[in-house]
């Protein structure tokens, strides 16, 4: 069974087809990501909004071109899970083993990370944590948990995490704390400010109307970040 292809949208309607293609061509200002970072972002939205159709299809033909294999797209899904959500994830998980055996795409080679689920500290920022606790010690409990069995992760880079999480972020409207740590984690990385603004643009052919609202949040916030530096 082939991929679907820009074909495949044609035959559904070609006027949404011309849209579709002239939306995702990249726009002529402002830095681009490289095509296996912008891979990544259209990963993580849909998995955020279980768009698992052809959709995610197209996606993982995109990831697979760009360099990702599967062993790497298992982790993207994994390191993603806490923030889409463990059942999301699961979701998407199951829909990427049907399309590796729908178009005869090479499965997963079992390599893996270290979760260390039954390990002790945080790998989390003091002061994050020092937060939550006085909030809820059970709920830094379950992130000091969750940020620890993603500590050994290595097939998805640093930079490439921090611009999953400003996705998911973007995706889902979360543009206070989260944002903010997530954002400063992608500057930390060597995200440059221009390039975390075209993640966010990124995510416009997911939903206009949320890359706008980011994208004004986010320009308040950079400002914020380089009068603190």
């Amino acid at each position: 069974m082939p991929l679907p292809t820009q074909s495949t949208l044609e035959e559904l309607d070609p006027v949404f087809a011309e849209m579709a293609a002239a939306s995702f061509r990249p726009t002529t200002s402002g830095a681009q990501l490289p095509p296996r970072e912008r891979t990544i972002v259209s990963l993580v939205a849909d998995v955020c909004e279980q768009i698992l159709g052809t959709p995610f299809e197209l996606h993982v033909h995109a990831a697979l071109n760009a360099g990702l294999d599967a062993d790497d797209l298992r982790e993207l899904l994994r390191f993603v899970s806490y923030d889409s959500g463990y059942p999301a994830a699961l979701a998407a998980l199951e829909r990427l083993a049907e399309v590796e055996r729908e178009h005869g795409l090479p499965g997963p080679t079992g390599r893996r990370h270290q979760v260390n689920a039954d390990g002790t500290g945080s790998p989390m920022p003091a002061t994050l944590r020092a937060e939550m606790t006085a909030i809820d010690p059970g709920f830094a409990e379950y992130m000091d948990l969750q940020s620890r069995m993603r500590a050994d992760m290595s097939r998805i880079s640093i930079r490439e995490r921090a611009l999953a999480c400003v996705t998911v972020d973007v995706i889902y409207q979360t543009l206070e704390e989260s944002f903010r740590i997530h954002v400063g984690r992608a500057l930390s990385a060597g995200v440059t400010p221009d390039e975390v603004r075209a993640a966010v643009r990124a995510t416009a052919t997911s939903g206009m109307t949320r890359a706008w609202r980011a994208s004004v949040v986010l320009d308040g916030l950079l400002i914020d970040l380089e009068v603190a530096a």
